[in-house]
């Protein structure tokens, strides 16, 4: 058998349910790999290796006992350190945070421990899912494992980089402005933003509660699905989480397989595509299309006008909801606590002090500029009217899936930079976000699938959006495009990735 690192988690979880491997033996593989080559990535801030092995040592058990178990039941998965896990260290990237032990599971980490998904640990992110590139943890840089020199996006760079690089088959990531499918696009994997509240923020470590989603991080589109739907469901205890379920979206990715996009129009977005996107990355896209074209898709092209205007209007309504969800780290409660160098200790110096040392620079800067958009005087001529914006942006969208089932453009302008390359200048770092905050404005779900290498050798990612609650279209369009690509290419697009080890 292949080395099960390499395998999908379908496949694995096929080979676990067969007797030809144990999840012992699987998770035990992924440890070695992690313990091998994540010196050079750094994507896990903690390795849980005696959790994981107790996990899949239950697993065995069950099985062997005739248990009928989830379809997931054994394969390894990694968790963001955005999340919080009972027992495990949940930082969000932050000194702030560190050595924190949380005493409770958010609902999705509930729901992976109750199918039997060994957790490995958690993996590194920008400091409270602040940035684009991972380079903004407190905990040192992510590498992408296509190049060890370049970036594999954000915030959940630890996320991608442990999928790409083998050391975990399944992750967990979150997607506030394209923290899921950037990271995806650059890494070669597969990343997907849920409509929102179809998966539970309980238990997120909250950036901006309207923006916020957990989603999945893999290697195929079904994959994605199977995580999503386990992950996925109605919690009463996330006060915006959808009641109703979703369509199936298993089957829609098996559908999708077949290659038939027969009676499906593709919308394909003017404003998401042009000037400021890399020559190899619009090539991509344009394969890509005649791929969907010839399976059967309708091509037609779509406007949305107030697309321009995202990225402004995302820059206050996001840093406006971080100022105040970041309000509860004062060293008064939990987490770090820093005494002043001098003078009287009262409240609000220990919290200046603590604030000071604690959060990172990107981290201020936006609490900085959220406060100020939230401010007497500037509330209605920045956070109002940026909401204004948010609403025209949500119209753009019912306007455009009026005329197609799917929009498409490119997941990011550009391929992976290198490390270091954008630090100094925030707005070109907030630029990669360009194609894909328009979803988390409109609470619309994406998925980015890989769909080939640029003319720097890199690989690009395919971005496709379809209405709330709508999931299952993305997984048929997206299976599809992947059937169509690796019977092109021969072989999953990470398998000609550079070897690290």
């Amino acid at each position: 058998m292949t080395d099960v690192t390499r395998l999908s988690a379908a496949a694995l979880a096929d080979h676990l349910a067969a007797g030809e491997v144990s999840s012992v033996e699987a998770t035990q593989a992924h440890l070695d790999r992690i313990a091998a080559v994540d010196g050079k990535v750094n994507a896990f801030l903690h390795v849980s290796s005696d959790e994981a092995l107790a996990t899949a040592h239950d697993i065995d058990q069950r099985r062997a006992a005739g248990e009928e178990l989830h379809p997931l039941a054994g394969v390894p998965i990694a968790v963001k350190d955005v999340v919080v896990t009972k027992g495990l260290p949940t930082t969000a990237g932050s000194k702030i945070l560190e050595g924190w032990i949380p005493p409770y599971d958010a609902t999705l980490v509930e729901r992976i421990k109750a199918a039997g998904l060994p957790i490995l640990g958690k993996t590194n992110m920008d400091e409270f899912a602040m940035g684009s590139s991972t380079e903004h943890s407190a905990y040192g840089n992510t590498h992408n494992p296509w190049d060890l020199d370049r970036i594999p996006g954000g915030s959940g760079g630890g996320s991608a980089a442990a999928v790409a690089a083998f050391e975990a088959p399944l992750a967990i990531g979150t997607d506030t402005g394209g923290s899921i499918r950037q990271p995806g696009a650059v890494t070669g994997t597969v990343g997907v933003k849920p409509t929102y509240g179809s998966v539970s923020r309980y238990g997120l470590i909250a950036m901006a509660s309207s923006l916020d989603q957990a989603g999945p991080v893999t290697r195929t589109v079904l994959d994605s699905a199977l995580l999503h739907e386990l992950i996925g469901g109605h919690d009463p205890r996330d006060s915006t989480s959808i009641p109703e379920a979703l369509p199936s979206l298993v089957d829609a990715a098996r559908h999708g397989a077949t290659g038939d996009l027969a009676g499906v129009k593709v919308g394909v977005v003017t404003e998401l595509q042009g000037e400021g996107y890399q020559a190899g990355v619009l090539a991509r896209f344009q394969e890509s299309l005649n791929l969907l074209e010839k399976a059967g898709a309708e091509l037609v092209e779509v406007s949305c006008p107030h697309f321009p205007y995202a990225l402004d209007a995302y820059y206050l309504i996001m840093p406006a909801e971080a100022s105040s969800n970041l309000a509860k780290f004062d060293g008064m409660r939990f987490g770090l606590r820093v005494q002043p160098s001098e003078g009287p200790v009262t409240a609000e110096r220990v919290m200046a002090a603590t604030r000071g040392q604690g959060f990172g620079d990107e981290v201020k800067r936006r609490i900085i500029l959220g406060t100020y958009a939230l401010s007497a005087g500037y509330y209605d001529a920045y956070y109002g009217s940026a909401q204004k914006v948010r609403t025209l942006i949500q119209r753009d969208f019912a306007d455009a899936f009026a005329q197609a089932d799917v929009l498409v453009s490119p997941t990011a302008p550009t391929t992976a930079f290198k490390l270091g390359e954008k630090l100094d200048d925030p707005l070109a770092m907030y630029l990669n976000d360009v194609a894909t905050i328009p979803a988390n404005l409109a609470g619309v779900p994406g998925i980015s699938v890989p769909n080939g290498v640029s003319d720097d050798g890199l690989p690009v990612g395919f971005q496709i959006l379809a209405p709330a609650k709508a999931d299952d279209r993305l997984y048929r369009v997206g299976a599809a495009l992947e059937h169509l690509l690796e019977n092109q290419w021969g072989a999953p697009l990470l398998s000609t990735a550079p070897e690290l080890a």
